[in-house]
């Protein structure tokens, strides 16, 4: 029997996802915890192996001895649950925007509402591991990063940190995602009706997932222009990221940066020079995919960077997460 980590909203589709992965991970045994029975569970053939059951509370988290527990929830149910759950003495990760900014103003700006558990957000951690890989290890509050600026900030940091965009130009991050970026809760914009054979932008200039790629990459608002888009698709994201570049001859001197970067990441993928990725290559894995292309003459740049949002901007990430926070190899489960 390995590790228990329990799972809060294993019906949603980044918690199904997450449940699909930790069954094959070789070092935990996933335990389902009961919140809310709000839909009916999807059928499973005959071989399925049942997994254990029991009441979110804090009391089965410690009779259960779970060392972890994933939130899958709304904002709001992660807020309510997250207290609880390290009371229990178990770990949380959470794949809500709950504990992802730092400051309770912030988080009132950009999600509209008041935080409600404002005492824990200094102590979550923000859980992007090819930047913040030592603070995960000893946390026991991760917040999981949103898709959009898991995609953005593994693109942008880099060449900020290298100086090698030209900041007073701007930067603008055209983000297309599948429809399950929106969750399973039903609704008229997310209807097959509504989505299929149409591309639509939404959030223009307040998407709440701006601020977390402005934290990372260390970029002022008004540097970032990000605009997200609804592909007609069930999962993917790729982003479009447009710059000018400076102190730059090549493409080739853009890709040796991330490939000192991410030279000992084995999540991060790089395309040679003029390649780029698309979502089909990413699709169902921990991967985000990276190509460049630079016109020398101008100094415009394109930086394409994808990835699975159910998994490297949710469940494969928190599944990375968990690796590290627990001491397992960091790959565990998702090669």
């Amino acid at each position: 029997m390995g590790t228990r980590v329990g799972i809060v909203g294993f019906r949603g589709y980044s918690g199904a996802e997450l449940v699909h992965l930790l069954e094959r991970h070789p070092d935990v045994e996933p335990v389902l915890l009961e919140h809310r029975a709000d839909s009916e569970d999807p059928p499973q053939h005959l071989g399925a192996k049942p997994h254990t059951r029991v009441p979110c509370t804090p009391q089965a988290v410690k009779a259960e001895g779970l060392a972890l527990v994933f939130l899958a929830t709304p904002a709001d149910v992660s807020m309510e649950l997250a207290p609880a759950m390290l009371d229990a003495g178990a770990k949380v990760i959470d794949l809500s925007g709950a504990f992802r900014l730092r400051e309770p103003g912030s988080y009132s700006r950009w999600y509209r509402e008041e935080h409600a558990a404002p005492e824990l957000l200094s102590e979550a951690v923000y859980g992007l591991p090819e930047f913040c890989r030592d603070g995960i290890a000893g946390a026991r509050m991760i917040s999981n990063p949103g898709c959009y600026p898991t995609a953005a900030n593994l693109a942008i940091q880099p060449l900020i940190a290298a100086g090698a965009i030209d900041r007073a130009c701007g930067i603008v991050c055209d983000a297309k995602s599948g429809v399950s970026g929106a969750g399973r809760k039903p609704s008229l914009k997310t209807s097959f009706s509504e989505v299929t054979e149409n591309l639509s932008a939404y959030a223009v200039l307040d998407h709440r997932h701006v601020p977390e790629i402005l934290m990372v990459s260390g970029i002022e608002e008004a540097e970032l222009s990000f605009t997200a888009q609804l592909l007609p698709i069930h999962r993917g994201i790729l982003e479009t990221i447009y710059f000018r570049a400076r102190g730059i001859a090549s493409a080739d001197e853009l890709l040796n940066i991330y490939r000192r970067r991410y030279e000992n990441e084995p999540f991060v993928r790089l395309y040679p020079p003029g390649s780029m990725p698309d979502i089909h290559g990413v699709a169902r894995t921990n991967f985000c995919d990276i190509g460049v292309r630079l016109d020398a003459a101008s100094g415009r740049a394109v930086v394409v960077s994808v990835i699975d949002n159910l998994v490297k901007g949710a469940a494969g990430q928190a599944v990375q997460n968990m690796n590290l926070a627990l001491g397992f190899d960091e790959t565990e489960g998702l090669l």
